[in-house]
C-alpha cells in the first residue's frame, strides 16, 4: 500500500506559491518534494501539487494500492465528479489529473482535514516561502 499526502500554498492568493509531498510505502517515508512553483493561486497550487503526486505514483510502477490524500476539498470533489470546474484555468490541469488517474487504476483521492496533513503542508509552505525546491 502506498499512501500520498499532497498539499499547495499560495502566499497571497495569487503569490510565491510552493507544493509539499510526502509518499509512504508500508507507513515510512519513500519520498519527500517540496517545490517553488512560483506566482500562482492556491487552487493552482493544489493541483500541481496533485499532477506530481500523480506522476511520482506512475514512476514507482507498483500495482498499488494507492490513497492519495489532500486537504482542497475543492480539487478533491472536482477530481471525484461532486464538483463542477468553474474557473477556466483549472479545467486543463482536472483533465491532465484525470488521465494521469485513468493511467494509474488503483487509486484513490480523499480529502482530509488540513491538521492531518500538516506534514505536506510544511513542505509547500516552506518551498513558497524560501522559493526552493528540494526533491
Amino acid at each position: 500500500m502506498i499512501e500520498v499526502f499532497t498539499d499547495g500554498c499560495s502566499l497571497g492568493n495569487p503569490g510565491d506559491s510552493g507544493i509539499g509531498i510526502l509518499i509512504y510505502k508500508n507507513k515510512n517515508i519513500f519520498k519527500r518534494i517540496s517545490l517553488y512553483i512560483g506566482e500562482a493561486t492556491n487552487n493552482f497550487s493544489e493541483y500541481i501539487a496533485l499532477i506530481f503526486a500523480l506522476q511520482n505514483i506512475l514512476a514507482l510502477k507498483d500495482k498499488g494500492p494507492y490513497y492519495v490524500y489532500m486537504d482542497s476539498e475543492l480539487v478533491v470533489n472536482q477530481i471525484n465528479g461532486k464538483y463542477k470546474i468553474k474557473n477556466r484555468t483549472l479545467y486543463p490541469l482536472n483533465l491532465l489529473a484525470k488521465h494521469l488517474i485513468k493511467l494509474i487504476k488503483n487509486i484513490k483521492i480523499i480529502h482530509k482535514k488540513r491538521e492531518e496533513n500538516k506534514l505536506a503542508d510544511a513542505l509547500a509552505k516552506k518551498a513558497a516561502k524560501l522559493k526552493i525546491s528540494q526533491i
